[in-house]
C-alpha cells in the first residue's frame, strides 16, 4: 500500500482500557516486562520499554477551575514525516516507507543508540539483551496487507482511528470541535506540519501539549542536520579517498616493485 496513512487518538474518548497495549503485545508476540514496581499511580509503566512499544500514559490534574481531571494519552513512536531516528542513524538501520511508518531494520541495526538520544520525543529504546533498538513499527505488516494496525482494530472506545492521512485530518479537525464543547481549551497535536515534519500519530488533546509530557514544537536537533547533512558526506568521500589512495599507492608500489626486478634482471644479464 503506498498511501500514506495516519492514526488519530482523541483523548477525550479514550477510557484508558489499554486494550490496545495488549494488542501491541499480541500481534508483536512481546513478553511482558518482568520489573513494572508500583510508583503510587495506576499507570502500568514508567515509560515505553523495549518491549512495551503502546503506552496509556495516565495524567492526573486540577485543571483552571479547580476540578480534578484525568486525561488518558494513547504513547508510541510518533512516526514522524522527517525522523530524527532515521537521520541520526549511522547505519542506515531506520527507514521511513510510503505508508508512513518509520522502521528500524533489526538485522542492520548496531545499538548504537544514536537514535533514542535523538528522538524528540524519547521513544526508541535499547534492548539489553539483543543490542537492538525497538519501538513501534506501525504495524506497518498490517498496513502492507490492507489491515489496520492492532492497537486501533481494538479499541472498544471510539478514541483511536486509522485511515489515510487526509482522512484523518479531516477527523481531528471534527473531533476537536466536538471536544472544545468540554474542554474550551481542547487542540489538535501532529497533524499540521512542525519540526518534524508532522507526525503519522496525530492526536485530539484536551490541554497543552505539555501536560501529556509531549513537546509543543518537536524539532530535529541541530547537530543531527549537520551531521547528516555535513559530516556524513564529508566522512564518505574521505573513506573513498582514503580507500583511493590506499589503492593507489598500492599500484605505485607494485609497478616500482616490478621496475626494480627488471632493472636487477637487466644487471644480472
Amino acid at each position: 500500500m503506498s498511501q500514506e496513512m495516519a492514526m488519530l487518538h482523541d483523548i477525550s474518548r479514550c477510557t484508558a482500557c489499554r486494550a490496545c497495549m495488549v494488542a501491541c503485545k499480541q500481534w508483536h508476540d512481546l513478553p511482558a516486562d518482568m520489573s513494572t514496581p508500583f510508583e503510587g499511580q495506576y499507570q502500568s509503566h514508567a515509560d515505553l520499554t523495549p518491549t512495551t512499544w503502546n503506552l496509556i500514559r495516565m495524567n492526573e490534574r486540577i485543571d483552571n477551575s479547580g476540578q480534578l481531571q484525568w486525561d488518558f494519552l494513547k504513547f508510541q513512536c510518533m512516526h514522524c514525516d522527517d525522523p530524527a531516528c532515521a537521520k541520526g542513524c549511522p547505519e542506515n538501520a531506520i527507514a521511513k516507507l510510503d505508508s508512513g511508518a518509520v522502521v528500524i531494520n533489526q538485522d542492520q541495526c548496531v545499538g548504537c543508540a544514536h537514535c533514542a538520544r535523538n528522538c524528540p520525543f524519547g521513544v526508541p529504546k535499547i534492548d539489553g539483551i539483543s543490542h537492538k533498538s525497538r519501538k513501534c513499527d506501525f504495524c506497518f505488516d498490517r498496513i502492507q496487507e490492507g489491515m489496520e494496525p492492532a492497537c486501533s482494530k481494538t479499541c472498544t472506545g471510539d478514541a483511536i482511528f486509522f485511515g489515510t492521512r487526509e482522512e484523518m485530518k479531516k477527523l481531528a479537525y471534527e473531533r476537536l470541535e466536538m471536544a472544545k464543547e468540554k474542554y474550551p481549551n481542547a487542540q489538535l497535536y501532529g497533524v499540521e506540519k512542525n519540526g518534524v515534519g508532522g507526525t503519522h500519530m496525530m492526536y485530539v488533546l484536551t490541554d497543552a501539549p505539555e501536560t501529556f509530557g509531549l513537546p509543543a514544537d518537536p524539532k530535529t536537533s541541530v547537530s543531527i542536520d549537520m551531521w547528516k547533512d555535513v559530516a556524513r558526506p564529508i566522512g564518505q568521500v574521505a573513506g573513498v579517498a582514503a580507500i583511493a589512495g590506499l589503492v593507489g599507492m598500492g599500484a605505485l608500489l607494485k609497478f616500482r616493485g616490478d621496475r626494480m626486478k627488471n632493472n636487477k634482471d637487466r644487471e644480472e644479464r
